[in-house]
Parts: structure tokens; sequence; C-alpha cells
């Protein structure tokens, strides 16, 4: 194996950051055609949501399956001879079917549903991409390349390994050409870690490919167009001419793609924002295109060459969405996403993982720049300036106030949950749970800069959606920071009434009879611990406490009970929760109106990876049944337990599991039904709750989850 960069894991950082701004710059036109983006909005130079009335941060396929996809491979155990199959698996437990990750265009018009259906009909992959069983123009669509980065990012100078990888996970839903220009591209960005010239990271891609490929043609045509044409309008021309979309069929044809986007590497020369440029302006797939070579340029310049334009940085804030079945991922940022893969990079490399900065802090700042979404708040707080700086052997946040008069107060957040404009986002669904809890401590460290003027009180604070979806805070205890003193503030979230939480923040006040000026160095922030919560319908009512469930479910309703969750064929359920949570009680009294089977999950990390007290139907109506299962999801059902228990439709059942550790405790009514240890190679150790239902309906009032040492077994 080749050695690790020395820069690995900023370059990662910096490839995550050039994907999103390139999808961000792409994704308002997307579809649109060069000479419509030239006479309506010019050269794109910039990010033009706004001038086209769009959120700039959304919910995208390119980036949803860009980050969930290669998942798989830490599901398999970091795995290096993981292949399609096992891939496969991980598109059926985290996709969500028509809600999350895809575009859902139809069987036979979107490439992506189309390898779906197929592999819920039980075609495993690679025959559910084949063109033997798709036909050649769906299988030889855009979506393959796409998808590739992550598992690029994870072969750091090893093409060889990231072409096959690319191969493998291309496979689940493409074939032929379309697998080859994911696989150049995976080549050529695992490469670009340790290569910055463009003819040789284009001969290290198309190393890795069938000599009779025709993605050999069209890189030819391009190199051999733009060396003798500087102007890279005039390229375009000629590949439209050449390789026109009629020619291939489908909706978004690999090859007229593939060569825009090998186009804009060439034009691009070294500059990041030349690239992303024509990579949007030349038309068609504008946020595929651009993502691509964003994150191919951003690996090959670093954060140095995204930093040597505009300023592509300040409005992303390192913010993305992952929507899938495992909604605790989904609202993340770069820097996190950027550690995930460089620890399966250092796992495929057969070296340990190494440690995360500040105790693998979920927000460290690690990175020079990295804000991990948070921004100061606006409407009654103080004006307040963020910036990253270079704090003792790392990095850190300061967060900068000026004549902060007694009364007043400066505060700075960052997203745990969706807000409102999230919780409709357009075309792509996003599927997410709040990441914090009531019953979670949190902590973060500062400081107060030695120049300051004047004490100033820090807390931690909270906001989230209370009666009514209306916007509440509350704050911790006072910290006094007096200048040049270094504090940890921490507190525990208290009970919220039901409502998610959607910010978690740091307030500044002043904490003398004058006005303060400085600074505040925000550290690290983090929390920890299994929740303290009942999650349930607020008083007061709302609708986004029943948006931080994932809806994996036929219906999903709240208007008789607070929790009713209806699936006509087939199993569905209803999830919330992280994969932080590990060992604790998880309680609800269920009612069943008719299911095949119904009950309660725990450590749910997707549709196909949990543990479940699942109550049995013994009638074809789904009345009544004498059996309970204690059962494992693992991809496949494995049951671990099963004791009789007489149930029928329409009587409440209190059903309460305690995880912890490997031993998995269940009462019914208060009665123990079933005490066993699960410590094989299977056994998942963290994940959500959850409500599942088998072709019927099932309801509850709340859901309770308590850590272990505080969850009553009685």
């Amino acid at each position: 194996m080749p050695d690790l960069p020395a820069d690995y894991a900023e370059r990662v950082y910096a490839g995550v950051l050039g994907k999103l701004i390139g999808v961000y710059l792409g994704r308002p036109i997307e579809g649109w055609t060069h000479e419509r983006i030239m006479a309506e909005l010019g050269e794109i130079r910039g990010y033009v949501n706004a001038r086209l009335g769009v959120p700039l941060i959304v919910t995208d396929d390119d980036i949803a399956g860009t980050f969930t996809f290669p998942r798989a491979l830490a599901d398999c155990g970091f795995d290096p001879a993981i292949g399609s199959r096992q891939i496969g698996e991980a598109w059926l437990n985290y996709i969500v079917e028509r809600r999350s990750v895809l575009w859902w265009g139809g069987l036979g018009t979107s490439t992506e549903h189309t390898a779906y259906l197929r592999l819920r009909q039980g075609v495993a992959a690679p025959g559910s991409g084949s063109a033997a069983l798709n036909g050649r123009a769906a299988a030889e669509q855009i979506g393959a390349q796409i998808f590739i980065d992550g598992w690029a990012m994870m072969c750091p100078g090893d093409p060889a390994r990231a072409a096959r990888l690319a191969g493998e996970a291309a496979r689940v839903s493409h074939d032929g050409v379309a697998v080859h220009a994911a696989q150049l591209i995976a080549a050529m960005e695992a490469l670009a870690f340790v290569e910055a010239d463009i003819d040789r990271l284009l001969e290290g891609g198309l190393a890795v490919l069938p000599a009779d490929s025709p993605i050999r043609g069209v890189v030819a045509d391009v190199r051999r167009w733009h060396a003798s044409e500087p102007d890279w309008r005039a390229v375009r021309e000629r590949i439209a001419a050449e390789h026109p979309y009629e020619r291939y069929g489908g909706t978004c044809p690999i090859i007229p793609n593939h060569a825009v986007v090998i186009l804009a590497l060439l034009a691009g020369r070294d500059r990041f924002a030349d690239a992303v440029a024509i990579a949007c302006t030349a038309g068609w797939d504008t946020d595929c295109n651009a993502g691509n070579v964003g994150c191919l340029m951003g690996i090959r310049g670093g954060l140095a060459g995204l930093d040597a334009g505009p300023d592509f940085r300040t409005p992303v804030a390192d913010r993305l969405y992952v929507s899938s079945a495992d909604g605790g991922r989904a609202i993340t940022d770069a820097v996190q996403e950027s550690w995930r893969l460089v620890e399966a990079g250092h796992r495929l490399a057969g070296r340990a993982a190494p440690p995360r900065p500040k105790g693998a802090a979920r927000f460290s700042f690690a990175f020079p720049g990295s804000v991990q979404g948070v921004a100061a708040c606006g409407g009654d707080a103080h004006p307040l300036s963020l910036r990253n700086v270079a704090a003792g052997a790392g990095r850190a946040l300061e967060l900068r106030y000026s004549a902060l008069a007694p009364g007043r107060a400066a505060r700075a957040a960052t997203p745990t949950f969706c807000d409102r404009d999230g919780a409709a986002m357009p075309t792509y669904r996003l599927l997410c749970c709040p990441t914090l809890y009531p019953g979670q401590r949190l902590r973060a460290p500062a400081s107060a800069l030695p120049a300051n003027r004047g004490v100033v009180q820090a807390r931690l604070f909270v906001e989230w959606f209370g009666a009514g979806d209306a916007v509440q805070r509350l704050a911790g205890p006072a910290v006094p920071l007096a200048p040049g003193e270094a504090r940890v503030l921490a507190w525990t979230v208290p009970d919220l009434g039901g409502g998610p939480c959607w910010r978690v923040g740091v307030e500044i006040a002043a904490g003398g009879e004058g006005p303060a000026d400085g600074s505040l160095l925000l550290e690290a922030l983090d929390w920890s611990g299994a929740p303290d919560v009942v999650l349930r319908r607020p008083d007061g009512g709302g609708g986004m406490w029943a948006r931080a469930w994932v809806d994996a479910a036929s219906d999903f309703s709240w208007w008789w009970q607070a929790l009713r969750v209806s699936q006509d064929r087939g199993t569905g359920l209803i999830a919330q929760g992280t994969r932080e949570w590990r060992d604790y009680v998880v309680e609800s009294e269920l009612v069943v109106q008719l299911a095949k089977r119904w009950g309660l999950l725990g450590r749910v990390q997707g549709l196909r990876r949990w543990y479940g007290v699942l109550f049995v139907a013994d009638d074809a109506g789904g009345l009544a049944g004498q059996t309970v299962q204690l059962v494992r999801m693992h991809n496949a059902p494995v049951t671990l337990a099963v004791a009789e228990h007489a149930w029928q439709a329409g009587r409440p059942y209190r059903v309460r599991m305690k995880l912890e550790g490997p031993r998995l405790g269940v009462w019914i009514d208060q009665k123990k039904v079933f005490d066993c240890r699960d410590a094989g190679a299977l056994a998942l150790h963290e994940g959500a709750v959850g409500i599942l239902c088998e072709e019927g309906t099932v309801s509850t009032e709340a859901v309770t989850v308590r850590p272990a040492a505080l969850g009553s077994t009685g």
C-alpha cells in the first residue's frame, strides 16, 4: 500500500468542500442548455440561487449518494474485498423508496430508480444495474460517475483500488461506459492526492480502463480539440455536435457530460474557480459535472486552491444534508463527513484510524476556515463576527464582538435539525432527525483573549420548535470569563416538552457595568450520552416534532394518536435518533389495529439494521396472535428468542426494551419476556429507536428513551 499523504485529512476536506461548492453552483441550473445559461445568467462565476429564488443549501442526489453509499464499507467491517452485492445491500438499508437519496423518475426513466426496484425484486447487484436487464441506454447514464467521489477519497494515491471500488459501486445501478467513466474519475481523484499535473492524472485514469472502452475515445477527442482550440466554448460546441444527447438516449447520458468534465479540467488549468465555472456554464447536468470537477480540483489544489478565487466557502459554511433512512446523520457538515472518509482510508490502508481532534468532538473546527455551520444569530442578538483561527497546537472558532453593552447578548449557533424551509425542501425530500436531545450533556471549552476589554458572561443555549412550531430559546448557566481566562461551558439539555431541538450555540453577554469588546475562542462543542426524552406531540401542537421521525411507511400520520404508522405491503417503520445512542431503555404503549407483525425497535441503523420486539399474528386478518419474537435485522432477519404472549388488536401493550452492551432485555406490561446476549459479528452496538408495522396499522402517543442506568426494568 502507498504511504498516506501527510496532508491527507486536509485534502479530503478540500475535496468534500469542492464537491459541495460544485453542486451548489450547478444545482439551480441543472438541465439548462449552455445557450439558456448565457442568455439569462451569463458565465457562472458565483452562486446564482438568490437570483433564481431558491435555497443554496439543498438536498441533492449528488450529495446524498456520495456520502451515503460509501457507508457500506464501514458496515462490512472495512473489508477491502467489498463488492457490488454488499453495496447494493447498503442501498436497501439507507434508501427510503421515493423519499431519499435518488431521483425517483420512474422505472426505465431514472437509472437509479430502476436499479433500486431491481434490488427490491431480489435481483442482487451487479445484476440490478446491468444493461442486459435494464437496457443499454438506461445503464449508461451519468449516475455512476456522480456518486463516486467518496470511494476515491478513501484511496489516496492508489488509483487501482479507487477504480476497483468505484466499479463495484457503479455496477449496482449502471453498466458499460458509465462504469468506465466512474472508474476514470475515481482513479484521477485518488491520484490527485500525490500528483497535480492534469495530463498525468488523465493518463493515470485511462490506465485503469479496458483497452476498448469508448471513454478512451471521448477523452482523446476532448484533449485533441482543446490542444488546437484554447477557447473552451468552441470545444463545448464540438462536444455538442459530436456527442449530442440524442445520439445516446436516456435522460442524462454519460458520454456528453463526461466530455464536459474532461473539458473543464483541461481548460480550467490550475484554477478551481475557472474549472467549476466551465462545468456549470457548459450546461446539461450542471450540478453533477461541477460536483465531480470541484471534488477533483479540491483534492488537487487543496484549500489554497479553493480560496484563490471568489469566496465560495463563506456562504456554504461547511453545511450539507445527507437525507437517508439513517436520519441522525442527515444534518451534517464537511468536517464530519471528511473525518469519516479519512478513517475509512486508514482502515483500507491497513492502518489504525487516527484519533479525531479534541477527543473526537463533533465540532472541532480542526481545518483552516472550517466553521461547521456555526453562524451569528440575527434578530435581537448583538452583531458578531466569526473566523477560524490558529489556537495553541490546533484551531478554534473566534467569536468577535464590539461595544457589547450591558443587557445585550451576542449569539452564534449551528443547526441540529432542519428549519421550516428544510422540512419543505423542493425536489429531494429531507429525511432527518435532530442530532441533540434532552438529557444529553453539552460541553464547550472556551477562552477569552487576554486583550479583551471587560468581563463577559458566556453560556450555552438551545433553540427548539415548541407549541405551534414557535421557536423558543433556553440557556444554561452563565460562566464569567475575564480577559485571558479559559473555562469549560457545560450543561445538560432539559426537557423541551416534546419539541425537537433546532439549534445549539453560545451566548456572550457583558459581565460588567460598561460595554465589552474582544473575542471568545470556542475550541470545541460536543455532547454525549443517551437522551432522557419523551418523543411526543408538544402541548399546543405543531408539525416539526413529527418531521423529526424518519418516515419509511406507507402512511405516517399524527391526527388521532400522536404517532400512527400504516403499511400497505411489506414492512414499514418510523425511526428517530442517532448512531451515538448506545446503551438505553426505549419504552412505548402500542396499540395495533391489525398487522402481520408489529413492535418496538432499538439500535436502528436504517431499514435493514435494527433490533426489534415483534408481535406475530397467527390469523390471516392480523387481529391476534400468541407469539412475540426478539429479532436482529442485519440485512436478513435472525430470531434471537421466541416467547408465547397472547395479544389482540385494539388493546394497548406497554413494551420496554433495554439495550446495554451485548445484553438485550424485554418487558411487556411489566412482565420480563426476554433476557439474552447478542455478541456476535453481526451484533449492533448503537442506533435510533423506532416502530415497525408489517401490513397493518400500529399507533402510540409517545416513545420514551432514557439512559440504561436510569431506565426502569420493573
